[in-house]
């Protein structure tokens, strides 16, 4: 598939309404990741909120550590990493990241706590158990929890991409209250009809789901067109080169799988 290419943003002035981006302590960076590469190429401006648990699994599962101070260097390095670990399989430039922004986990005075704060909406890619559970409480603990309860509060889109198995009883009645509350609850499940060839595909599957929740243009996979088998006869899934519009290199493996 041809992938979409990063744009120039369009929100870097005064107007600019970004999609906020959690990412909470839940196994599955590698979604998050493929997220916000999707929300890069499709021109969307993000602002982004790690929490201290997620770097901790960041730190597990890719050997990178996120840090306030340099955290511009690893969301580079983080985003030009592949789903199986290799380095460098994504090509991101420093000019990709120009409209994105990122707030400290523990700043609840930061811009996206305030319903005044001209954000989209939040996807929360992946959502632990503990996430989901505090904001369904409205707990607010962390600028992740209060972003998540503001969205909600303000009726704007929330997504909720859940990464645990098996769910208990209480977290199945928080993800019934969130989606109550106007979320979409998202568990992060790969499909297999679109082609999957590699473990990317399969991660660019949930991400792409996750980005049509939130109706963001993407081509992170193949969508189902109403032929049996039609994936096998195909050329494989998207392989985390999206296709569609646009002009940078954010979404296209730099080397072939």
């Amino acid at each position: 598939m041809e992938p979409p290419h990063i744009v120039t943003s369009q929100h870097a002035g005064t107007d600019r309404r970004p999609w906020v981006v959690g990412i909470s302590g839940a196994s599955g960076t590698p979604y998050a990741a493929s997220v916000l590469r999707g929300l890069l190429a499709a021109g969307e401006a993000v602002d982004l909120v790690v929490s201290r648990a997620s770097r901790l699994t960041l730190r597990d599962e890719t050997g990178i550590s996120f840090r306030d101070a340099h955290w511009r260097t690893d969301l580079r390095e983080w985003l030009a990493r592949g789903a199986d670990g290799k380095p460098d399989t994504f090509p991101v430039t420093e000019a990709d990241l120009a409209d994105v922004r990122h707030w400290p986990a523990g700043d609840l005075a930061a811009g996206p706590s305030s319903g005044s704060y001209p954000a989209k909406g939040m996807l929360i890619v992946p959502a632990s158990t503990a996430c989901v559970a505090g904001v369904a409480l409205g707990l607010s603990k962390d600028l992740l929890q209060r972003t998540a309860s503001v969205t909600l509060k303000e009726r704007r889109k929330l997504v909720v991409a859940v990464r645990e198995t098996p769910l208990n009883g209480q977290t199945l009645k928080h993800l019934v209250a969130l989606d109550e509350a106007g979320a979409v609850v998202l568990p992060a499940s790969p499909a297999f009809y679109a082609g999957a060839t590699h473990i990317q595909d399969l991660v660019d599957f949930v991400a792409g789901r996750a980005l049509d929740a939130a109706a963001v243009p993407h081509g992170l996979y193949r969508r189902w067109e109403g032929e049996l088998g039609g994936a096998s006869r195909g050329s494989g899934g998207g392989g985390g080169a999206p296709h569609g519009e646009g002009g940078g290199d954010v979404g296209r493996p730099s080397r072939n799988r």
